[in-house]
Formats: structure tokens, sequence, C-alpha cells
């Protein structure tokens, strides 16, 4: 296949001599750029029906697949997520090659998805990695981002909202029972450190730190997921994005990253439409659905708290990520993440200015209590002043947490 045909390689980056083994059939590939690299497998050679049965005749079967004899035809379909192939046996099948390794929990996130979700039904594994899952061929469907794009297009809020608040209850519905199979600590350290290797490696003019929000347990993350992935009520679960293969997680997410995973699609899907709605209304419905079917501890205002990361720096890696993405393909500036990012200094200056309040509450706090500890016991007259202070200090506080950006509003907006 030309490089045209192979749209999931990053274009603009060189190949290299890679040192990986792979399965028998594949290749092991690897791709070097400026502070980047991505290895990958593919598989050597795939066009007729006995390719498939080469490919597979050594890797371990899970699930239903195809008897290898049964494939009458086989046709390659190029997909920027990996290989798809169509195999027609005695009923028509979807193969989605692997081609990186932050895939290997597919089968994770599909065992945990609710009934009546788009999830592989079979595949094929080497050495306990996932290297090709298969699917039942679905007829072309009408999915959320069709409907989206269609309302923005028509400036129909009405719509637009109604199908936004669905999307985000689809996604509720998948973390709900994502948080049953499976929870762990919040790992801010790494979460950080990995903003902080984006950054460096696209050079960018702004850094973010932050110590996270409350209420944001790692969980499945879904790691992408777009408006495409759900229909009606049922959500695909499928492979991961390119730069999850530029620089690979060691660690897992909480539920807010696939949060902000979709409002950026929302964020795409508005830019490209050209619609005249504003986005915050929008936003605020995506929420609103994701927050009545997520589990209710995840979905506090504490796990909003946008002083402490909240929605907003996830959304921040997601601008990022496409940004890394462009870089090793060399296709040009993304937007709206690079527009998005322009106004990511001013929210930061904003939320830097609004600390004053914190540190003003939390001197206040501090004079109280130690007017309070130093003068016991205490004479009425000795108690008016530290209680001033104290009652102060919870009012600074109060308009400091009021100051904080609701999720809903845009770093454009701040």
């Amino acid at each position: 296949m030309s490089v045209d045909e192979m749209p999931w390689r990053p274009a603009a980056m060189t190949q290299v001599e890679s040192d990986e083994e792979a399965p028998p059939g594949f290749v092991a590939l690897r791709f070097a750029g400026i502070g980047m690299m991505a290895r990958m497998i593919e598989p050597e050679k795939l066009n007729e029906p006995v390719d498939w049965i080469n490919l597979t005749e050594k890797l371990e079967a899970w699930g239903e697949v195809p008897e290898p004899g049964s494939i009458t035809s086989l046709q390659n379909m190029p997909n920027e997520r990996g290989l798809n192939a169509i195999l027609k046996a005695d009923s028509t099948w979807l193969a989605e090659f692997l081609p990186w390794l932050s895939d290997g929990r597919i089968r994770a996130r599909a065992k945990a998805a609710p009934e009546g979700s788009r999830i592989p039904i079979g595949g094929y594994s080497f050495e306990g990695r996932d290297v090709v899952v298969l699917r039942h061929l679905e007829d072309d469907i009408e999915n959320s981002a069709g409907i989206i794009t269609n309302a923005l297009a028509a400036d129909d809020a009405e719509s637009a909202q109604d199908e936004l608040r669905n999307a985000g209850m689809v996604l509720g519905r998948y973390h709900t029972k994502a948080g049953e199979a499976r929870i762990t600590p919040s790992d801010q350290s790494r979460w950080n450190a990995r903003n902080q290797w984006l950054e460096e490696t696209l050079r960018a003019t702004f850094l973010w730190r932050a110590p996270y929000s409350k209420d944001q347990p790692c969980t499945l993350s879904l790691m992408d997921i777009r408006f495409s992935d759900i229909c009606g009520d049922s959500l695909r679960i499928g492979r991961t994005r390119l730069a999850d293969a530029l620089r690979p997680p060691v660690c897992e997410f909480p539920a807010m990253r696939d949060l902000a995973s979709l409002a950026h699609d929302l964020s795409r899907l508005h830019h490209n439409s050209g619609s005249k709605l504003e986005l915050m209304p929008l936003r605020l419905a995506l929420i609103e659905g994701w927050k009545s079917t997520a589990p209710a501890e995840w979905s506090t205002d504490d796990s909003f708290y946008s002083h402490r990361g909240g929605l907003a720096i996830w959304e921040y890696e997601q601008c990022l990520m496409d940004v890394l993405e462009a870089s090793s393909h060399q296709s040009g500036a993304p937007q709206p993440a690079v527009e998005i990012l322009r106004y990511v200094q001013s929210y930061q200056k904003k939320m830097f200015s609004n600390r004053t309040f914190g540190a003003l509450s939390a001197m206040a706090g501090f004079f109280g209590l130690a007017t309070l500890y130093w003068t016991f016991p205490w004479t009425l007259d000795e108690v008016v002043l530290p209680l001033i202070f104290i009652g102060t200090s919870a009012l600074l506080m109060r308009m400091y947490r009021r100051m904080s950006p609701p999720p809903e509003r845009p770093f454009s907006m701040i």
C-alpha cells in the first residue's frame, strides 16, 4: 500500500529500523521525529483470503471469529486508526487491526460497557496482546455527529442540545458500568508529567500544572471518544488515536478525560459547521446529560472545580494531542485546537488573579485561629476580633470558589 493508503502512520516522521518483535505475519515498525517516537505493528500481506488464513493461524482466537476456510473475499479499507478489512463468509465481518500498544484494554472496556453497546465480538491476540478485533459489519446509520452537525448548520439549538444531552447520558452510563468494574486512585504526578512532555515536545509557550480536582479517580477510560461513536443509546467501543502511539500512556485516566474528549469534539463540530449558535449552552447540555447518568461522586462540584483543573485541564490536553498529531503529519495548524490554545494564557492569568482571594482567605483564617490559640482562655472582648477574621476568611473563600469558571464556559469566554 502507498503512504496515502496507510493514514494511521505519522506521514512526516521518518521510518527507522525497529528492534521490536512482531507476531508471525506482522512487521514491527518504528517512526522517529523531533522529540517523538512511534512504535507500531502491521500485517505484512493482506490482499486475499489465503493471506488472512496465514496471518491468523498462529494467533490465539477469542470470542466469535469466522472459520478461516469460509472466507470468500477480502477488501482492505484503511482508517486513520489502523487497517480495516471487510471479510465475507457466512456473514460480513469487519476486522480492525490494532497498530499500537495503547489499545491493550479494548476487551476490558468492551466487557465493562453497558448492554446494547457496539463492542468487538471476537478477535486474535499474540502473547496476551490483542492485534485484531472483529465485529459483524454494521449498516450505515446516522450517529450523533451527523445529527449535531445538521442541527448546528441549521442553527437549531433545541435539536442540538437534545442530542448533546443524550450523548452525555450515553457516556455517563458507560462510566457507571466502568466504575463498577475498575477504580484506582488518581495519578496526578503522571498526569502532570504527560502534559509537561506534550508542552516540551510542541515547544508550547504556555505551561499548565494542576493539583487536579477531587472526585476524579481513574477508571477504564475510553481514551478517545467522538460523537460518531454514539448512535441513539448505543456506544461504540473502538480503537484509540495516533496521539496515544506518539506518547503511550503510562498511567490510567479519570472519566472526566472522556467527557473532555466529547466536549472537544463538540468544539470541532461547531467550528466546522460555522454555526451561529453559542457554544456555552451546547456544552452545558452535554455536561448535564453526563452528570445525570454518571456516578454521582464523579460529577460533584468539586470534580468540576476549575481552579484545580476540573474539566478545563483535560480539554487543554485534548488540544495538545490534536497539535501533536498534526505535527507528526505536518498537516498544518489543527483547528479549533490552535485557536482554543490561544486563550489558555488569559484563562490561567484570570485564575491566578482569582487566587488573591484564596490567599487572603487563608491569611484571615490563620490570624483568626492563631489569635484564638494565644488568647485562650477567652474573654468576650478578646474573641470578637478573631471571629471577625474567621468570618472574613469564610466569606473570601466563598467568593474565591464562586469565581472559578464553570465547566460549560469555553476558554474563549473567560
